[in-house]
């Protein structure tokens, strides 16, 4: 088959520019002192992340810092409330709270099983001694609002200071964070390339707008939190879902949905890794529209981005297709008779066709070439959106009309 040039187009054409002084110039006049402001306290966060570490070195006579140990993604752990009083939370909580870092958020992949950060160790793993800081503080794969979640939970069983200090700490941090748009960076302190665009991949931003909505509504794990710091927050989570709807991609006049990564200076869809060309998510936008459709009384402007959103997703949904294993793997195979409704992962701003990006950075017209050529990263067919498309919607407008 041959490749979608329209896909091929938009790599060719959509970059993300990093946060630079000298991107910031080309912003109208009027906008350039808070991203100035903006990218100077990005730059004071960064260095005071390695003052800190140095401060440690020399304390302990190292030449050089430890690597840190990986691991796997931090999860919620489950359990009831008695357990976030247990002494498994107590040891948890005793190798998270090392792992802050000194901006006050958590990196990813970080081997939490290995124990507490050892004084001289990096906060994060995923760089090595010497070279420069690589997702030192992240929201990424769900980092830094699961373990302030974490902390609320076990303040809320133990009322461990410690506990309501850190996840304060998390929490200013979030808020530093955002930028003058009202989004989130994938990496904060930024760090350039595509880490510094308002990020929905795996669900990142989103993740931030669910605590703050959690934090805004008086949640009682948070009641530790003073009026000024819950102020912050609620304004944070305004300008946030504000973004949000300035985010939204238009087509021909109608609202769509979003793509995984947006310029942060220019709020235009943009690419990331190889595999992750400027398109529209079906995944990322589902989960956010899931998100936005649980606010009570949302604006007339909130309303239309979730109509939007539902609308889009209602003419892009997959159907006529099964899921299979063939030869050992995952295919998805034409059947008339299926009943199964998927929407893909990544979807043409062209024409709104699904594409297979592969990790050798071509964008192929089928799963099956892609997968041929290609160990496959994603999933790239999902069902997660019928939740909403086909009951939830209809829940939404019912609430809407209830006074």
């Amino acid at each position: 088959m041959k490749r979608i040039l329209p896909a091929l187009l938009v790599l060719s054409i959509c970059h993300a520019e990093p946060v630079t002084m000298e991107a910031i110039g080309h912003l109208p006049a009027g906008e350039q002192a808070v991203w100035k402001i903006y990218l100077e306290r990005s730059q004071a966060t960064a260095a005071g992340d390695q003052a800190a570490l140095q401060a440690e070195l020399a304390a302990n006579k190292m030449p050089i810092a430890l690597k840190a140990p990986s691991g796997g993604d931090f999860r919620m752990p489950k359990g009831g409330e008695d357990w976030f009083a247990s002494d498994e939370a107590k040891a948890l909580v005793g190798v998270v709270l090392s792992y802050q870092a000194p901006s006050g958020g958590w990196s990813k992949h970080t081997g939490y099983s290995e124990g507490p950060r050892k004084p001289g160790m990096l906060w994060s793993s995923q760089y090595e001694a010497g070279k420069s800081p690589h997702y030192l503080a992240t929201f990424d794969n769900g980092s830094t609002t699961t373990q302030i979640a974490l902390l609320a939970k076990v303040w809320r069983a133990t009322k461990r200071a410690d506990c309501a200090a850190a996840a304060s700490k998390g929490l200013n941090y979030i808020l530093a964070a955002q930028n003058p748009n009202g989004g989130w960076p994938q990496v904060y302190p930024l760090e350039g390339g595509y880490h510094d665009d308002i990020t929905l991949n795996d669900d990142a931003m989103t993740h931030i707008l669910e605590l703050l909505q959690v934090i805004v509504s008086k949640d009682p794990a948070y009641a530790f939190l003073d009026e000024s710091l819950r102020d912050k927050a609620a304004a944070a989570l305004e300008k946030g879902l504000g973004c949000v709807s300035k985010m939204q991609v238009v087509q021909e006049g109608k609202k769509a949905v979003w793509c995984a990564q947006h310029d942060a200076l220019t709020l235009k869809a943009a690419p990331a890794r190889k595999m992750e060309p400027a398109t529209l998510s079906g995944s990322e936008s589902a989960n956010l529209v899931k998100f936005l459709m649980t606010l009570s009384q949302p604006s007339p402007e909130l309303i239309a981005t979730i109509e939007g959103g539902l609308a889009w997703l209602e003419r892009v949904k997959i159907t006529g297709m099964t899921r299979t294993e063939k030869d050992g793997k995952t295919a998805y195979e034409p059947d008339p008779s299926s009943t199964e409704v998927y929407w893909a992962r990544f979807y043409s701003l062209a024409d709104n066709k699904p594409v297979f990006p592969g990790r050798d950075g071509v964008v192929y017209a089928s799963f099956a070439e892609m997968a041929e050529k290609n160990n496959l990263g994603y999933d790239y067919y999902t069902t997660r959106p019928a939740s909403i498309v086909e009951n939830g919607q209809k829940k939404w407008r019912k609430d809407l009309e209830t006074p």
